[in-house]
């Protein structure tokens, strides 16, 4: 088969190669190419592929339809809806993805932009490089805090855990009820977590029902003190409403690492130029330590592919 990854896995090549070899060992063809956002170029690259793997770039129908030979795409992520996987479905082609792989990471993240927001950290290294001092600027501790946990998968489960470490009180919304949950955990209606909690952590991820799921009228529930932290999709939070939320002081703050768009951004982003803001260019998942989890799963997914097995099946 010819197997064709699309972008970089965020590894060093020589680790890349150590996990491609049994493959070309056993016959197969690997081709690897730099990410693009050309449509044409994405076509040429991939129009004979058996096996298709990428990352997080946009793999549109326009691309999966003219593959003739497609059999499988191997995402190497743990969202899919930058994917036309109504393609797939149509034409009965399995993929998998990389679900638990940055679990850490988003998680551990979600607690450093909380830390960072409470002590306001921006705001002081700012003073303390103009020689000023933290006058105004003293913060506040994550101890004692309610968190409010918007999503509780493998990465909002781990959150939890962080947080209560922290000395935390626990909230959390998600579609489903988990008999599970820790008692460490109280699950209540998004109303009543967006109500309720000094900090609200969104880890769910982007469908129908979760566009726009923090918009106007939820972001005018929460309290004039909490900090909102997007680690999910962009579209999950309005960030023309947080925009506006953040300027008249609807809430105090929000960290978001995810946008409508991929990074870099253009000056058409509203949290650009919103105050009491911290930003940063979709980085939650990637950690050398991910990364390399990431790539392992990747082609345990495409051996087991081979071998007539679907692991992680979307």
């Amino acid at each position: 088969m010819k197997i064709v990854l699309t972008e970089s896995l965020g590894i060093p090549d020589s680790a890349l190669d150590e996990l491609v070899k049994p493959f070309t060992d056993a016959g197969h063809a690997f081709v690897k190419y730099e990410k693009t956002a050309d449509t044409a170029v994405l076509r040429e690259e991939t129009k004979d592929a058996d096996v298709i793997m990428l990352a997080n770039m946009p793999m549109p129908a326009e691309v999966l339809r003219q593959c003739e030979s497609l059999k499988y795409v191997d995402i190497a992520f743990t969202g899919v809806d930058h994917v036309a996987m109504d393609v797939l479905r149509e034409r009965g082609i399995p993929a998998s993805n990389a679900s638990g792989y940055s679990t850490e990471a988003v998680a551990e993240l979600g607690v450093g932009m909380a830390v960072s927001m409470l002590r306001n950290m921006r705001q002081t290294e700012d003073r303390c490089r103009s020689h000023g001092t933290k006058a105004g600027l003293v913060g506040t501790e994550l101890k004692g805090k309610t968190v409010g946990i918007v999503g509780l998968g493998h990465i909002g489960s781990r959150s939890a855990e962080l947080f209560r470490a922290f000395g935390c009180r626990i909230l959390a919304s998600s579609r489903t009820v988990h008999a599970d949950c820790p008692d460490y955990i109280r699950q209540v209606s998004l109303n009543e977590l967006l109500q309720s909690s000094d900090l609200v952590l969104l880890h769910c991820p982007l469908n129908a029902s979760t566009r726009g799921l923090i918009g106007r009228e939820q972001l005018a529930m929460m309290k004039r003190t909490a900090v909102l932290i997007n680690l999910a999709r962009g579209p999950v939070a309005d960030s023309a409403a947080l925009k506006e939320a953040l300027e008249a002081g609807v809430i105090a703050g929000a960290a978001s690492d995810v946008f409508a768009k991929e990074p870099p951004l253009d000056d058409s982003e509203p949290l650009l130029s919103a105050p009491n803001t911290l930003l940063t260019p979709h980085i939650a998942f990637a950690t050398e330590e991910s990364m390399q989890m990431r790539a392992e799963i990747v082609f345990d997914n495409l051996r087991a592919f081979l071998k007539g097995e679907i692991l992680n099946a979307v």
